[in-house]
């Protein structure tokens, strides 16, 4: 299958536990797609820039602008996104950027703007909430007569990406707010990578109860694809709590990714394991996901 963002499978890879590994888990999942031959576009909204980094593009992190900020909050900006992308011997990146440290903070004040709009007897001219921002325009709000919310701003920069994409995957930040909203709304299929301790039931809770403000306020309806329990070791404890997510979740695959320091030694490298070296074992649970994926999908999927 071949298809531009806007009919491409966006998938969220998201948990706002940090110490996850989840950009790891992401770049793998990502690598295992591109090995089954699919075009891939990995976007890293994490303003960390882990992913950036690990897929070998730490000068594109500390760029100039245009940077994917402006992309998000400027219509004069939003054709940049398709030129900030970097090709990577297995899948393209839309890179992060330190700007992005600023992104709760424009995008909230984004909202503020779409809410005044949108709200019966507020008067407030939107140019003046803009002008207490960095970077935001007015315009981006209500684009194409939508208005009512400003979490749609990574999907316009997508739509605005013409190159033929299979997958678009979405690395989020390792916390709820503005950035990861717009990820779930750009990439209503979730991936969510946890580990194997008892501080993910909580973790869990909160993306269920951030998913779930977010599909009232917006009407997106949003969907796990799988878990990723990672860092798996041999205790009771893992096994308990593998239980756990295959209760929560009963309707997804729940992978198990064991340590490996091939993965991490991939990370340095800037690749996925596929790349640098696809004869460990945990390669192969990585392409169990990408088929599952691949499979859940099909050939006529979008979004």
């Amino acid at each position: 299958m071949t298809a531009d963002t806007d009919t491409a499978v966006r998938i969220c890879v998201t948990n706002a536990k940090g110490g996850t590994g989840k950009t790891t888990v992401a770049i793998n999942v990502a690598g295992a797609l591109a090995r089954l031959g699919n075009n891939v576009l990995f976007v890293d909204l994490d303003p960390q820039g882990n992913a950036t980094e690990g897929l070998g593009f730490p000068e594109a992190y500390d760029a100039e602008p245009p940077t994917i900020l402006d992309a998000l909050t400027s219509t004069a900006d939003r054709a940049a996104a398709a030129e900030l992308i970097r090709g990577h011997a297995e899948m393209d990146l839309l890179p992060s950027n330190t700007d992005l440290l600023h992104a709760e903070h424009e995008l909230t004040i984004a909202d503020l703007i779409a809410r005044a709009r949108d709200t019966p007897g507020v008067e407030l001219d939107p140019a003046s909430l803009s002008a207490l921002s960095l970077n935001v325009d007015p315009g981006i709000v209500g684009e194409g007569g939508d208005g009512g919310h400003a979490v749609d701003q990574l999907d316009r920069v997508l739509s605005r990406i013409e190159a033929p994409y299979d997958y678009v995957l979405v690395d989020t930040p390792p916390f709820y707010g503005r950035l990861t909203d717009n990820a779930m709304y750009a990439a209503p299929n979730l991936l969510i990578p946890a580990l194997t301790e008892a501080t993910s039931k909580r973790a869990v809770e909160l993306l269920f109860d951030q998913v779930a403000v977010l599909e009232d306020e917006t009407g997106v309806r949003v969907s796990d694809v799988g878990v990723v329990a990672n860092r798996v070791e041999t205790t009771n404890e893992d096994a308990e709590m593998i239980d756990w997510f295959q209760t929560v979740f009963p309707d997804v695959p729940v992978w198990e990714v064991r340590k490996r320091v091939a993965l991490q030694r991939a990370f340095s490298n800037g690749t996925s394991i596929f790349e640098y070296d696809d004869g460990v074992d945990m390669a192969e649970v990585f392409l169990d996901a990408a088929r599952s994926i691949a499979d859940r999908f099909g050939p006529e999927a979008t979004r």
